[in-house]
């Protein structure tokens, strides 16, 4: 049974940089594609970003240009890393294993707590 543990959120000013970790165990990690969601108070989920096995990586426009993930197939660790922090980037942030990278759709129900990000302006 896949369990992720999310952590790295916290306060962050606007112009500021995060890195959010999401450790994976249970798992064979480097068997899945992996992504970031995002949930923000009254909205519904969104995906952030998404890796393939190859290390290809996918952004949603919204942070297309400052986010970056990575995943680190050795420590069964996946990152996001967000610059230029946009007070609409606060929301409650989960990772989770995906069927493809190609259509962000979550695979089983595989999520972990999750990890809060707040900007302030």
């Amino acid at each position: 049974q896949m369990q992720l543990m999310e952590s790295g959120g916290g306060l962050g000013q606007a112009g500021g940089s995060l890195t959010l970790s999401c450790k994976v165990s249970g798992a064979r990690f480097d068997d899945y594609e992996m992504a970031w969601f995002r949930q923000a108070p009254g909205k519904e989920r969104e995906g952030v970003s998404c890796i393939t096995w190859e290390h290809e990586p996918y952004y949603a426009d919204s942070v297309e240009g400052r986010a970056t993930i990575s995943r680190d197939n050795q420590k069964n660790i996946l990152y996001l890393q967000i610059d230029s922090l946009k007070p609409e980037d606060t929301a409650m942030y989960y990772c989770a294993p995906v069927e493809s990278c190609g259509n962000w759709k979550p695979l089983g129900n595989y999520w972990g707590q999750g990890t809060q990000v707040t900007v302030s302006s």
